[in-house]
């Protein structure tokens, strides 16, 4: 250990002093590591994408010795683009801090400005209403825009969506979105009997932005109700290709009809059926 870095080696005993301690390791990583000193807010942009992915799944597993580890990294990458782009001259951790503080006290009136909102729903509707008070001049059309390209696409488009529908394009009510779902379904089993591939794609995305739009109506978040889904079929099919096991079989050597049968099985044990 060099001399002058043995004082990064103990653990900070305030939040400040351990805020401190990363910005300067992040900032000596940054003048001697070779890898460190080549990085752009555009070559980490994965990192912090996966960083924040691997922090929202110890949450969803509740593991918080893990969540303790990815929240770190989160922060790590929120101070290397700070000193980033403080190093290009653009701005500093202070400056990030200090209007994310800003931007809280003005979205939150009700507590800082001795405002009135007793329950979630009208906390959530002064947000919103404050957001729109300071977009004003935007066209709505920039307001769609806005909405972050790297978003997962389910999400991005429930965001879309639920701006449209505040100046009033929308369905009106979930079964008109159910049933734009069915004319959507149909124009994709038709693309799919003429072959026409480059339709085809167009048709699946029509189709699942439908289903998000079916979702938002019924206060289901799509991203979560996917994600729910992937796991159960994972469980299923495990429990699938234990029962190919009981029965010395590989799934491998089964057929499709086999499995099916181990599927439905595995489905009624799960729903509590005899």
């Amino acid at each position: 250990m060099r001399e002058e870095y043995r004082k990064y080696t103990e653990a900070a005993d305030t939040d400040e002093k351990a805020v401190t301690r990363l910005m300067e390791i992040i900032d000596i990583l940054r003048k001697e590591c070779p890898w460190d000193k080549v990085q752009t807010h555009d070559s980490l942009t994965p990192c912090m994408i996966e960083e924040a992915y691997e922090a929202v799944d110890a949450i969803q597993k509740r593991d918080d010795v893990n969540l303790r580890e990815e929240l770190g990294d989160v922060m790590m990458q929120v101070v290397f683009h700070s000193l980033l782009a403080e190093s290009e001259g653009h701005f500093t951790f202070k400056d990030v801090v200090n209007e994310e503080c800003e931007k809280m006290i003005r979205r939150h009136p009700h507590i800082f400005a001795g405002g009135d909102a007793k329950t979630v729903d009208k906390v959530l509707e002064k947000w919103e209403n404050i957001k729109c008070e300071e977009h004003r001049g935007l066209s709505e059309t920039s307001r769609l825009m806005g909405v972050p390209g790297a978003f997962p696409a389910l999400i991005r488009s429930a965001k879309v969506q639920k701006k449209a529908a505040r100046v009033g394009f929308d369905f009106n009510s979930a079964e008109g979105a159910c049933e734009k779902l069915q004319e959507e379904t149909q124009e994709l089993i038709d693309a799919c009997r003429q072959h026409d591939h480059v339709n085809i794609s167009e048709e699946i995305g029509d189709m699942l932005f439908t289903v998000v739009n079916v979702s938002r109506f019924l206060d289901v978040e799509p991203e979560g109700a996917l994600r729910s889904a992937t796991e159960k079929f994972i469980r299923r099919f495990g429990s699938v290709e234990l029962q190919a096991e009981a029965l010395g079989r590989s799934l491998e050597e089964m057929d499709i009809d086999e499995m099916n049968k181990l599927w439905e099985k595995a489905k009624a044990e799960e729903d509590g059926e005899e």
